[in-house]
């Protein structure tokens, strides 16, 4: 495992530093290291570490989830309100409805395999996103329309929403029926995931305060110690209650940072957020690694151009969709643009769920997968570089 974490680091920071030079985003120098590495191509990692690879992803989001909380302010957030809360369904429902009517003209699958494969593709990727907006926040582009708040709140709840339509055609394409009970626990899953953290939160910010009171004051790297530990246990607490009360553990990572941001000091929170920002340059390159050590190359040869023109037009449809969620806004058509590339990339969940298809016995279980790997392969680059190279000219910066 130790020879397989220094090839991740060092290979990885590596092939991320090339990238930076020739002025591409070093996701996809990571990216590349993953699936050079992974057990499709020269199989260097050991099978122990690609054992727990989905559980050292999870961590890593969680670390840029924490600093995206401690990043937000909420003043800022309710400019966007009603857009922020459209972005979190309306662009993937679009993309899904995409894949349902072309999907079966295209690639020869039925009207109900290719919502299983819509659900699977409509998710964008928290990880490509997420750290993209809180840097935009930090250099103030974009934050006096609330914009990089506004795509990441969305971003944040649209994989709660497009996991829950999975399941459900998942259990419709395998002969079983839609429960109207999985769709009223979407909501029920967002309100419940930022109450529980908003009580974290809560509790933490007290418990660091009555430290300060008795003169035991908590130290700044301690402190994150604690959140972090938090942090995992939200997350724990959402696989104990699943199947009982559906919750978020990642929409209340990310409330349990803003509460502690809302009540600590400005000085502190800041402090905080720049450890976490110290601590994603590590989770960054394991996250991205690891989403291309689970990327199966085999699968994108197989796929051909149908497969490449059918993701194409369902990034359409998801453009839509965002031009829909962003119009009768005070946004102009350049910062528009900006969202509709913002809401392109896809990594995290389709390396998560895109095998789930075929290891569930579906006929389009093989295609899913395919279409999965390539749309990683080509929209979290694209969606990566077009953020990195339009923010400048997009967005304006505030105070200037």
């Amino acid at each position: 495992m130790l020879t397989s974490l220094s090839l991740i680091f060092l290979v990885g920071l590596a092939m991320g530093a090339i990238c930076q030079r020739l002025k591409l985003p070093r996701i996809i120098g990571m990216l590349v290291t993953g699936i050079l590495l992974g057990p499709y191509v020269l199989d260097f990692l050991a099978p122990s570490i690609l054992s727990i690879s989905a559980e050292l992803r999870k961590m890593a989001l969680i670390i840029i989830l924490l600093k995206a909380g401690l990043s937000l302010d909420l003043n800022d957030l309710k400019k966007a309100g009603r857009s922020a809360i459209l972005l979190s369904f309306v662009p993937a429902s679009c993309e899904i409805i995409g894949y349902v009517l072309f999907a079966p003209v295209i690639l020869g699958i039925s009207r109900i395999e290719a919502a299983v494969m819509g659900a699977v593709l409509a998710a964008v990727s928290p990880a490509v996103v997420v750290p993209r907006m809180v840097s935009l926040m930090e250099r103030k582009y974009g934050t006096e329309k609330a914009i990089p708040q506004m795509i990441m709140a969305g971003a944040s709840c649209d994989d709660i929403f497009v996991i829950v339509l999975f399941t459900t055609f998942l259990s419709m394409a395998q002969g079983g029926r839609a429960d109207i009970t999985d769709f009223v626990n979407i909501p029920v899953s967002i309100i419940l995931g930022i109450l529980l953290g908003a009580v974290a939160g809560y509790g933490l910010y007290l418990f660091f305060e009555t430290s300060y009171a008795h003169r035991h004051c908590v130290r700044n790297s301690m402190k994150v110690i604690i959140v972090l530990g938090f942090s995992f246990l939200l997350i724990a607490i959402e696989g104990w209650l699943e199947g009982k009360v559906s919750i978020s553990g990642l929409l209340a990572v990310v409330s349990m940072a803003c509460v502690i941001k809302l009540k600590s000091t400005a000085f502190v929170s800041k402090r905080l957020s720049e450890k976490f920002g110290k601590l994603w340059l590590a989770a960054e390159v394991m996250l991205f690694v690891l989403v291309g050590a689970a990327v199966d190359i085999r699968y994108t040869l197989s796929a051909g151009i149908a497969a490449v023109f059918m993701i194409l037009i369902a990034l359409a449809f998801r453009a839509g969709g965002v031009l829909v969620c962003t119009a009768k806004t005070k946004l102009n058509w350049r910062e528009r643009l900006f969202c509709v590339i913002a809401y392109l990339p896809k990594a995290t969940v389709q390396a998560a769920i895109g095998s789930v298809p075929l290891a569930s016995g579906l006929d389009c279980g093989k295609i899913v997968l395919s279409v999965a790997v390539l749309a990683i392969i080509i929209t979290a680059p694209l969606g990566a570089l077009g953020i990195d190279s339009t923010y400048k000219r997009f967005l304006e910066k505030e105070g200037k």
